[in-house]
C-alpha cells in the first residue's frame, strides 16, 4: 500500500501545485485523472521521487519513504514510467530491459518482453535508444522495462501518448498481465476513457486537490456528467457569439 499523507508541493515561483493530498493506494489498477495543470504529474514526480514535497510523508507498507532518492524508492518497488520517456545514448534495447530486470536475462526472455509491446523483437533488440527511434517506440520500449522489472507498484504518465491505435488497443492487456505478474498496483495517469474503464479506482485532482476518490462505477458516471456539462456551455457559447 503507498500513502500519501498531508502532501503539499510548491514550486520555485511559489506556486501551489499540490494541496494536502491524502491518499491510500492498494488497489490492482487506480487511474488518476483531472484538468490539464491539475496537478498529476507532479503528483507521480512526487511519488517516484523526482521531487521532494514541501510538506507531508509518504509511506510505502509502512514504511516512511519520503527521504529517499529515485534510486532507493527503485529498489524499495517504485517504477516511473514517464510521458515524455528519456533516451539512453550508447545503450541497446537489451541493455535497458537487462538493467530493468536487475539480473542476467536470456535473449528469448528480453524479447518475450518486448514482443508484449507490439515490437518485433529481431528488429529492437540490437538497436540503440537514441533519436533513430519514434517517440512511439520508446514508449513501448519503456513499458516493457517495467514489465522486466515487475515492481510493487507502477506508474504511468499518460502512457496512451504518442503511441499508435494498435498499441492503445493492446495497453490495456499488457497492464492485466503485468498487475497479474506483479501483484502490486499499477497507477495510471490518464484522460482516455478506455483506460478509465479498466481502473477499480479513479482519482479525480483538479487544482492542486483531491475533489473525488473512489471505485469505478462510483466516480465514472460523475466524470462523465461533468464532461458533457462542459461540452453543453461550450456549444451554448459558440452558438451565442454566432448569433451576433
Amino acid at each position: 500500500m503507498l500513502e500519501l499523507k498531508n502532501i503539499s508541493f510548491q514550486a520555485e515561483d511559489e506556486k501551489e501545485i499540490l494541496k494536502n493530498v491524502n491518499l491510500a493506494i492498494d488497489d490492482r489498477i487506480v487511474v488518476i485523472t483531472g484538468p490539464n495543470g491539475g496537478g498529476k504529474s507532479t503528483l507521480a514526480k512526487v511519488i517516484a521521487g523526482i521531487v521532494k514535497p514541501t510538506e507531508g510523508r509518504i509511506l510505502l507498507d509502512g514504511e516512511d519513504i519520503t527521504e529517499l532518492s529515485v534510486t532507493e524508492r527503485a529498489k524499495a518497488g517504485i517504477s516511473l514510467a514517464f510521458q515524455q520517456p528519456v533516451r539512453f545514448k550508447g545503450l541497446t534495447v537489451r541493455d535497458l530491459i537487462t538493467i530493468a530486470a536487475g539480473c542476467e536475462i536470456s535473449l528469448n526472455e528480453a524479447c518475450e518482453y518486448l514482443s508484449e509491446v507490439g515490437l518485433c523483437a529481431k528488429d529492437y533488440i540490437d538497436r540503440e535508444l537514441n533519436s533513430s527511434l519514434s517517440g512511439g517506440e520508446i514508449k513501448r520500449i519503456e513499458i516493457a522495462t517495467i514489465l522486466a522489472r515487475g515492481s510493487k507498484f507502477s506508474v504511468f504518465d499518460e502512457p496512451e501518448a504518442g503511441i499508435d491505435l494498435w498499441s492503445f488497443r493492446s495497453l490495456i492487456r499488457v497492464f492485466e498481465k503485468m498487475q497479474k505478474k506483479s501483484r502490486g498496483t499499477i497507477l495510471i495517469i490518464s484522460h482516455q476513457e478506455r483506460i478509465l474503464n479498466i481502473a477499480d479506482k479513479i482519482i479525480y485532482i483538479k487544482d492542486g486537490a483531491v475533489e473525488k476518490y473512489g471505485v469505478r462505477d462510483e466516480v465514472f458516471p460523475t466524470l462523465m456528467d461533468t464532461s458533457r456539462a462542459g461540452c453543453d456551455m461550450l456549444l451554448d457559447k459558440m452558438e451565442t457569439e454566432d448569433a451576433r
